[in-house]
C-alpha cells in the first residue's frame, strides 16, 4: 500500500500547525507536529538537568516515547501541549534542535511513522530533510507582527502570558537560529509551494492546499 505524505515548511509563527491540524482531520491522516517533538526534548532535558550545550548529553532520547493522539504529542504518556509553551523552553529549543544527534534521532522517528501511514508533518526541514519526497510541500511565511499576533493569542488561550514586545524579539531570534545553523538549516525546497499567510486567513491556505493536494494524487498536475 502506498501512503501519501504532505510536508509543511517555515518560520516560528507562520500558522504550519493549523493549517497541518485542520488539513490532517480534512484528509483523515496523521498530523505530526515535529515541533512539538524538539520543545519536548527542550523540556525533558531542563528537567532532568541536562547540560544544553552538550550535544552528546541527550541519549535520554533512547528511552523517550513520542505519541501524537489527536494531533497532540505525548511524551512518555504525558500530554506536552501546555508544557511545550514555557518561556524557557522556548529560549532554549534552537539551541537543542540545532544538535545534530538530536535532529538525527527525531528525524529517524518521524520518517517511520511516515514510512507506514498517511501524514501532514510540519517543522523546519520536513520538506527538504524528513520527507524529501513527499507527494507536496508548502513553506509558508508571514510577517514577524503577524506571527507574533497568532502565537500571543495561542498563549492567552492556553492560560499563559508573554508580551508582544517578547514575543517578536523571540520569534525574531528563532528565525536567526533556525536559518543560520549550520546542519539543516531552515529553508525553502526546490518544489515547494511558497505562501505567504499575511494576509489570508488560515482556513484558506488550508482549503488551497488540500485542492492542489488532490489534484497531484489524481495526476491533474
Amino acid at each position: 500500500m502506498k501512503y501519501h505524505s504532505i510536508a509543511i515548511d517555515g518560520p516560528a509563527g507562520a500558522g504550519k500547525s493549523t493549517v497541518a491540524k485542520e488539513l490532517a482531520k480534512k484528509l483523515n491522516y496523521i498530523y505530526i507536529d515535529t515541533g512539538a517533538m524538539y520543545r519536548a526534548t527542550t523540556y525533558k532535558a531542563l528537567s532532568l538537568g541536562t547540560d544544553l550545550a552538550n550535544p552528546y548529553a541527550f541519549g535520554f532520547l533512547d528511552y523517550t516515547e513520542f505519541v501524537f493522539r489527536s494531533g497532540e504529542l505525548y511524551m512518555d504518556g504525558v500530554n506536552m501541549t501546555v508544557l511545550n509553551r514555557q518561556k524557557q523552553v522556548a529560549d532554549n529549543v534552537s539551541l537543542v534542535s540545532s544538535h545534530v544527534p538530536v535532529r538525527n534521532k527525531l528525524v529517524k522517528l518521524q520518517q517511520a511513522i511516515a514510512k507506514n501511514n498517511n501524514v501532514v508533518m510540519d517543522g523546519r526541514d520536513i520538506g527538504t530533510v524528513v520527507l524529501p519526497n513527499a507527494d507536496i510541500k508548502l513553506f509558508m511565511v508571514a510577517s514577524v507582527e503577524v506571527r507574533a499576533k497568532r502565537r500571543y493569542e495561542e498563549l492567552k488561550a492556553l492560560g499563559m502570558k508573554q508580551t508582544l514586545e517578547e514575543l517578536v524579539d523571540d520569534i525574531k531570534r528563532r528565525d536567526d537560529y533556525d536559518s543560520s545553523r549550520e546542519y539543516n538549516p531552515l529553508r525553502q525546497a526546490d518544489d515547494a509551494i511558497l505562501i505567504d499567510t499575511s494576509g489570508i486567513s488560515i482556513e484558506e491556505v488550508t482549503d488551497l492546499l488540500y485542492d492542489k493536494f488532490m489534484m497531484k494524487i489524481k495526476g491533474e498536475i
